[in-house]
């Protein structure tokens, strides 16, 4: 008969545990673990002495309000002989004596959460239990040490805005190591409506990637639940701020959790698809924030945008867009309820467009179901390969109510991005998501889809458009942009050519007129080349532009004798300045540090109401540090601050700069520092 261990107190080793799972930068003051790892904590015993095979305890482990052993949300085991990893096991890995060491191990596949663990009859720890991607038993192993670096315990990253000629680095502060973040992500869990409802099927689903990666989805927005974001895609920001003020999740994910759960105000797709990554990544599953340049939203699912334009060759609105880009995630994981091949990177959008199930969420769908045009796989397969897929028509209503059809060559899903492992430089994983154009796999994978759009073959009218740009196009400069018309016809060709610019928002709304011609009388021998020049001045385009910083540039040409209408569109991104930024003394741990943070004033105008924010994980103590300026800035001139902080941890930090005023809203800017 074996005798019950007698336990006065108990020595969670925190700082040992939580470092040898990849959790000490949450802090050491609480038990924060992974799933199908062991982990060691000290029983301190009241009377005798432990015995190998003569001492028994039996082990509790419970998670969620309503714990049940048919959920697996309740796990129950005694002293084995040696620890197995495959199932909650546990072990006295010490020699007998009062004082002995007990190795435990959850299940690789336990839902993760907020657990107690009942030990005998008197005593109970609290621990928390994370997704463990070092773990080859988990769905969510990944095997490269490189990689994990990147994915899971990076703080800090890249978000690719912009144009897809002119990809633009975003820096974000993840974030999801700061004091206080993983509890709000917890809490997004016991939050969302299917917790609410059923709490032990909820938090017995938390053993699923699949399920917590769809729960996310529609959490980080608030359109059917206490979520977390509310989406804004107008200029009115009344009630909040720009999505464009933020430069990091920490501030985001603090403010819902400690105000009830109201939404934070405001959000779009970049800010979306980082709080859902900075999440992810506390619950440790690796995840990425990706960018898809020219980003189809279409919402009747034929995979055909329709577009409609003017006489003038200004775009009419419709509920089917074209974004100028659009940012999701992509989860690591294993798909066991599809076959092998479609393991790996799964993308989910928490952006509120299309309801899926009832509910604003997209994914996860495996990307090599989108390159393989497999639509009927989980979740959502047709929305994501719409977006790089969609074949995009135009027709231009004319003003007695008859419309044609216009050539035009957008194609959708370009340059998609991502950051690269170990380098903020920009990895292009478009191969991923699509075959070579015009390759016999495109073909295979458009049939698969039934996209027959796609494999008919557009004719052409012998008129070349194009719109070429200078290199050079910065917020405050004037500069010229340029039709391009090419007749490859044997006949002479008389065309009427409509050139505009107009502003526009990154998901396609269009704003005012930038400057605008029309040439009635364009004639072109055969073979011959017109380079047309569109003036753009700043005293114009200034009160247009939105925060995007971005101008669409469409040319029209309408061929007299055919009637025939060819369009060009070509949508830039005016540059803004860049912020400097010096590192003053050498970068220590726990060493105040100054930076000295410089922008030149590239407008022809003064900068009022200057300031610059900073913040960094480890850097800035998880708080946004603010420095104002208290005079103005004339052109040409420098608005200069040094801002102090201090690096709580070493190794390489990103400190991330924003520069905001009157006239040059939300400039962003950064600085790696390796801290000694």
């Amino acid at each position: 008969m074996t005798q019950a261990l007698d336990i006065s107190n108990v020595n969670l080793e925190c700082q040992f545990n939580n470092t040898d799972h990849n959790t000490d930068l949450n802090g050491v003051d609480r038990l924060i673990v992974r799933r199908g790892q062991p982990f060691s904590i000290r029983l301190y015993l009241r009377s005798g002495n432990y015995q190998p095979g003569a001492s028994s305890l039996h082990c509790v482990a419970e998670t969620g309000p309503q714990p049940s052993e048919q959920y697996g949300t309740r796990a129950s085991f005694g002293l084995s002989p040696n620890i197995d990893t495959s199932r909650w096991s546990a072990a006295i890995t010490s020699p007998p004596g009062d004082m002995v060491t007990l190795s435990i191990c959850p299940a690789p596949d336990a839902p993760i959460g907020r657990y107690n663990l009942t030990l005998g009859q008197s005593q109970r720890i609290d621990f928390v239990l994370l997704f463990n991607p070092w773990c080859p038993g988990d769905v969510v192993y990944m095997d490269s040490e490189q990689s994990l670096a990147e994915y899971v315990l990076s703080q800090d990253g890249i978000i690719f805005r912009g144009s897809y000629k002119y990809p633009i680095p975003t820096p974000w502060n993840f974030g999801q190591f700061e004091n206080g973040i993983l509890d709000a992500c917890l809490n997004i869990l016991d939050m969302n409506p299917k917790c609410l409802r059923n709490p032990g099927k909820d938090h017995s689903g938390r053993r699923n990637p699949i399920y917590v990666s769809r729960v996310l989805s529609a959490m980080v927005n608030c359109n059917d639940d206490k979520g977390v974001l509310l989406g804004r895609w107008t200029n009115d920001y009344a009630g909040g701020v720009s999505p464009l003020f933020w430069r990091g999740s920490v501030e985001i994910l603090r403010n819902w959790d400690t105000q009830a759960c109201q939404p934070v105000r405001y959000g779009q797709c970049w800010v979306f698809a980082a709080v859902a990554c900075s999440v992810s990544r506390a619950l440790g599953i690796p995840c990425r924030v990706v960018t898809n340049y020219l980003s189809a939203h279409d919402t009747n699912s034929n995979l055909v945008i329709e577009r409609y334009i003017d006489e003038n060759g200004e775009l009419l609105k419709s509920k089917e867009m074209i974004w100028n880009y659009h940012c999701w995630v992509e989860s690591w994981m294993t798909r066991p309820d599809l076959k092998s091949d479609f393991n790996g990177w799964q993308a989910s959008d928490p952006t509120p467009q299309e309801k899926s199930e009832g509910v604003y969420c997209c994914g996860p769908v495996p990307v090599r179901a989108i390159k393989e045009g497999e639509l009927r796989f989980k979740y959502d397969a047709p929305f994501v390969f719409a977006e790089v897929n969609a074949d995009v028509i135009t027709f231009m209503k004319k003003k007695d109510g008859s419309t044609s059809k216009v050539t035009s060559t957008t194609t959708v899903g370009q340059k998609i991005s991502t950051k690269s492992v170990g380098s903020d430089a920009r990895e292009d994983i478009t191969h991923l998501y699509k075959y070579p154009e015009g390759s016999d796999e495109e073909r295979e994978a458009f049939r698969k889809a039934d996209h027959q759009n796609k494999l008919l073959q557009q004719q052409d009218n012998g008129l070349l458009l194009t719109i070429k740009v200078t290199p050079d196009m910065r917020k405050g400069c004037d500069f010229d942009v340029f039709a391009v018309v090419t007749n490859n016809t044997q006949s002479v060709k008389k065309c009427r050519l409509v050139f505009g610019s107009c502003a526009l928002s990154y998901n396609g709304v269009l704003g005012g007129n930038c400057g605008f011609k029309d040439l009635l009388n364009v004639e072109l021998s055969p073979g011959e080349e017109r380079k047309v020049p569109l003036r753009l001045n700043y005293s114009k385009y200034t009160g247009q532009l939105t925060e995007d910083n971005l101008i669409r540039l469409a040319a029209l040409l309408l061929d007299y004798a055919t009637r025939e209408a060819t369009l060009a569109v070509r949508n830039i991104v005016l540059t803004n300045p860049e912020i400097k930024v010096r590192i003053l003394g050498e970068p220590k741990e726990n060493r105040k540090l100054a930076a000295e943070i410089t922008l030149k004033n590239p407008l022809p105008e003064p900068l009022e109401n200057c300031c610059f924010n900073i913040e960094g994980s480890n850097l800035t103590g998880g708080r946004v540090i603010s420095e104002r300026l208290g005079c103005t800035v004339g052109p040409g001139e420098d608005a200069k601050v040094k801002i102090y902080f201090t690096p709580t941890h070493s190794g390489l930090r990103k400190l991330v700069v924003d520069f905001d005023s009157d006239r040059l809203c939300h400039v962003k800017g950064y600085r790696n520092v390796i801290i000694g």
